[in-house]
């Protein structure tokens, strides 16, 4: 896994072989953060990474300028993992917390300038994972929602949605919180 650009770019964090999650291809992250600096400044925001896996996220807004990202990820190695990928870089703009991620977005009262949220495709509420963040508090005014998903999920009927790409199998719906 290699940061594509910003203060840790070049940097490769490897995970272990028995690694399970699925991390964003460097492909789709280049492709996904050309157009984010487009649309927003990244320097200074607060970052949230639900669904966290490698971390790969959270480290290229970290790297980028965010002024704090939080990992969400429960499973114990991932979030290990992520937690030694952070003081490798001596990132101390990323907190990693173990948790699921519907119990976070239930309990937790902050919000975030940026969601990025990469279920396991075969997760068995995936459907509920937009609803869940687009209706809670965690969205500040103005915020963006990303949201990576499988090709047969479709997302158009959500009035917040501003944008679809796909890259390859990986696929980002972009919606954006009203001021």
């Amino acid at each position: 896994m290699r940061i594509i650009s910003g203060k840790y770019k070049g940097r490769i964090i490897q995970p272990p072989k028995n690694f399970r999650a699925r991390p964003t291809t460097d492909f789709a992250r280049e492709s996904l953060f050309n157009i984010l600096i487009h649309t927003i400044d990244l320097e200074d925001l607060v970052v949230l990474d639900l669904f966290s896996g490698t971390g790969s996220m959270a480290f290229e807004f970290a790297s980028r300028g965010a002024r704090e990202v939080v990992a969400v990820e429960k499973n114990y190695i991932h979030h290990q993992f992520i937690n030694k990928a952070i003081d490798q870089l001596k990132a101390d703009n990323i907190t990693a917390i173990k948790t699921d991620a519907f119990t976070y977005i239930a309990r937790m009262k902050k919000s975030f300038d940026i969601i990025f949220a990469d279920p396991p495709y075969d997760l068995p509420n995936f459907d509920k994972v937009a609803d869940e963040v687009l209706h809670s508090s965690l969205l500040a005014p103005g915020a963006i929602f990303i949201l990576e998903h499988s090709k047969d999920k479709d997302y158009s009927k959500y009035a917040e949605l501003f944008d679809q790409r796909k890259y390859g199998s990986v696929n980002f719906s972009m919606f954006r919180k009203e001021k």
